[in-house]
C-alpha cells in the first residue's frame, strides 16, 4: 500500500481513467461517487491526497472541502473542475483547495500536480518509510537499498512500500494482493509470486534476502519467525 488517494468524481468515465491512471503509478486509490459517500470517506480513512471534484450529487465539492478543512488542515487536496472562471478558482483556492484543475486536461499534467503537492507535503511532514537499509521517499517515488537506487516498475514499488509498513510481520497472500492489487484474490493466480520475484531480486542485488516465504503462510519482510522459512528458496 503506497499512497492514498481519494478519488471524488460522479462521472464514471473520469473517475475509471483516473483511478486506473494512478493505480498504475503505484498509488493506492478508492473513489467515492457523491458528496456524501466522499464525505463518509473522509472520516473514516487517512488519505495522503485528495482529488475533488466541484459538481457532485448529493453535496457539492466545495461544501465536502470547507467542512474537510474545519477538521484536517494538512491533507493536500486538489480541486477538478470545468469551471474555469477566474472567480471560481479563487473560490475553490479560498475553500481550502492546494489546487486548482480544469476540465478536459491531460493526466500528465494531473499526475505532474500530484506530484508536486506532495512533494509539498513531504516539506510539512515527512513521507519517507524504512526498515534496515532499505527506503522509500513516497512523495518522489524513489527507492534505493543502502543508497544504491531500485529501478522498480508500479507493483514492485507498491509491494515494498506495503512491506516496509509491515516490517517483521507475516502477511498473507490474500491480505497482500488485496491491499496491492485492489482486488480479491482467488487463490489461483501467480501474479503476485512473479512481482515478489522481481521485487527480491532488485533488492538482493544490494544484500541479503529481505523477504522470506512462509510455507502455508505468507510472506515476511525483515527476519523470518524463529530464522527459518521452512522453505530453500
Amino acid at each position: 500500500m503506497g499512497i492514498r488517494v481519494l478519488v471524488v468524481e460522479d462521472d464514471e468515465l473520469i473517475a475509471a481513467s483516473l483511478v486506473r491512471g494512478l493505480r498504475e503509478e503505484g498509488f493506492t486509490v478508492e473513489r467515492a461517487a457523491d458528496g456524501e459517500v466522499a464525505w463518509q470517506a473522509l472520516q473514516s480513512g487517512s488519505w495522503d491526497l485528495v482529488l475533488l471534484d466541484w459538481w457532485l450529487p448529493s453535496q457539492d465539492g466545495l461544501s465536502v472541502l470547507r467542512r474537510f478543512r474545519e477538521r484536517d488542515h494538512e491533507t493536500p487536496v486538489l480541486f477538478l473542475t470545468a469551471r474555469d472562471s477566474v472567480s471560481d478558482r479563487v473560490r475553490g483556492l479560498n475553500g481550502g483547495a492546494d489546487d486548482y484543475l480544469c476540465k478536459p486536461f491531460a493526466f500528465d499534467e494531473l499526475l505532474a500536480r500530484v506530484h508536486a503537492l506532495l512533494r509539498r507535503r513531504e516539506g510539512r511532514s515527512g513521507t519517507i518509510v524504512s526498515s534496515g537499509d532499505v527506503k522509500v521517499d513516497l512523495a518522489t517515488q524513489k527507492a534505493d537499498r543502502g543508497g544504491k537506487p531500485l529501478d522498480l516498475k508500479a507493483k514492485e514499488y507498491a509491494l515494498l512500500v506495503f512491506f516496509l509498513r509491515h516490517p517483521n510481520e507475516v502477511l498473507s497472500r490474500t491480505r497482500i494482493y488485496e491491499h496491492v492489487w485492489d482486488e480479491r484474490y482467488d487463490g489461483l493466480s501467480n501474479t503476485l509470486e512473479v512481482h515478489i520475484f522481481e521485487l527480491r531480486r532488485k533488492l538482493e542485488a544490494h544484500g541479503d534476502r529481505l523477504i522470506h516465504t512462509l510455507r502455508g503462510r505468507g510472506y515476511v519482510f525483515g527476519d523470518p519467525p524463529g530464522g527459518s522459512t521452512g522453505e530453500g528458496s
